[in-house]
């Protein structure tokens, strides 16, 4: 059995139950209305009665008045919002997976944030088509820069004691990307801009994950039985195609940050599940343009069985929105009367992760989990419906393009922690 994002059901009074990510064993009925569509999750029957062609095109009008009239786009009070989101509040919604994270990051030090927006709101200047002129971009670095000359020393004031040695590193790439930056757009080659961008701004994250002190807040004390992450981990996770494509594609590695800054129990479950080797060898269970899932174990159960209590283990919903200083446990947002806020960790960047879950039952995830493909029209950036009902704990910063490749029954050969397992908390149990 398996849980997973089998089908959707809206409607403009009431807006529940949208998109739900469930078990696919777990038949459901679809129909041909405009406004309500359910499918069966099954994946060999995912639907009844139509093609996912014939529920997309039945669900999208639905859905886009529900997203319209019921969900509007929201954000946090400028008080309580990021800095490098409350620059961004006229602009498009963050799309990009590391901007997400960087965004995401439990620290306040506006001149490091001051460096992050214009840093990114070069990918902007870069969109303007015909355009040749760098002038734009060249004034982004300068602020930038100039920023970077000036508040240096309040930068350098907020790197968390432990992490100050790593955080001069960064600085000091910094200075030295930045001086290749300059000769970049001296020269007016326009197609290295994006390529040193990118390498500015992962300066720019380390910098800023250098300041963060400790962790933000306390886990419940009821979910000390769990893993929990108390930081972020990297995971390389390498898949086998069972057919080479088209263009040739046989498979390949996608990079995974988890975020367990705000996601620490879930993020905590997966990766210590990746240190099991829970997911070397699994199928991809689910590819249909929606979403790719994996995660079902061989047997009976729908999720991961610990050994020392031969039972699933079962994960609460836990969702960190923007404002608050803990996540919410147990609830999700609309449950709770939240559905126009919004997460810090939201379904906007493809490849999102999360984790898959009953439909009607919050609190039932275990190891099924999800990648979200934002070409879906059930997933608009900005009012989108998954966003504060099922549980973002990371996303795919490298190798996304694998997703659009993968195909059910693929492989995962292997999935590794690369990086920040000194984060993991085993259980107290333990």
């Amino acid at each position: 059995m398996a849980t997973s994002i089998a089908g959707c059901s809206t409607s403009l009074r009431a807006p529940s139950r949208v998109c739900s990510l469930h078990t696919r064993k777990q038949p459901r009925l679809c129909t041909a209305r405009p406004v309500t569509c359910r499918a069966d999750g099954d994946r060999e029957h995912y639907h009844q009665a139509h093609t996912l062609a014939d529920m997309l095109r039945n669900c999208a009008i639905g859905l886009a008045a529900a997203a319209s009239v019921a969900l509007p786009a929201t954000f946090a009070p400028p008080e309580v919002m990021p800095t490098a989101q409350a620059g961004l509040l006229n602009a498009d919604p963050v799309k990009n997976a590391r901007a997400l994270l960087r965004n995401a990051l439990p620290i306040q030090n506006k001149p490091v944030r001051t460096i992050q927006v214009e840093l990114e709101s070069i990918s902007e200047a870069l969109r303007i088509p015909g355009s040749k002129s760098l002038g734009p971009i060249a004034k982004s670095v300068r602020k930038a820069e100039n920023t970077l000359g000036k508040e240096r020393q309040r930068i350098v004031e907020a790197f968390a004691p432990d992490k100050k040695e790593a955080g001069m590193a960064a600085l000091a790439n910094l200075d030295r990307s930045f001086a290749e930056f300059d000769k970049i757009i001296e020269s007016g080659d326009k197609q290295e801009v994006p390529i040193k961008q990118q390498e500015v701004l992962g300066y720019v994250g380390q910098v800023e994950e250098a300041m963060v002190k400790g962790f933000p807040f306390t886990v419940p004390s009821q979910y000390a039985n769990l893993p929990q992450l108390k930081g972020r981990a990297t995971i390389d996770m390498k898949i086998r195609l069972k057919e080479t494509r088209l263009n040739g594609v046989t498979g390949g590695t996608m990079k995974i940050v988890v975020d367990g800054y705000n996601a620490p129990v879930t993020a905590g479950n997966f990766v210590d599940l990746v240190q099991r080797q829970f997911y070397d060898g699994m199928e991809i269970q689910r590819a249909d343009g929606f979403v790719v899932q994996t995660g079902d174990p061989d047997g009976d159960a729908e999720g991961f069985v610990d050994p020392k209590t031969g039972e699933i283990r079962r994960i609460p919903f836990e969702i960190m929105v923007q404002g608050d200083k803990e996540p919410v446990y147990e609830e999700n947002l609309e449950d709770s009367g939240r559905f126009n806020e919004q997460p810090v960790l939201p379904f906007n960047a493809y490849g999102t992760l999360a984790l898959a879950r009953a439909e009607f039952d919050t609190n039932s995830g275990s190891s099924q989990v999800f990648f979200l493909l934002k070409e879906s029209e059930l997933t608009p950036t900005g009012s989108n419906l998954l966003d504060g009902r099922y549980a973002v704990f990371g996303y795919v910063t490298e190798g996304q393009d694998l997703l659009q490749e993968m195909q059910v029954g693929d492989l995962i050969e292997s999935a590794k922690v690369v990086d920040g397992l000194e984060y993991l908390q085993e259980p107290a149990s333990a």
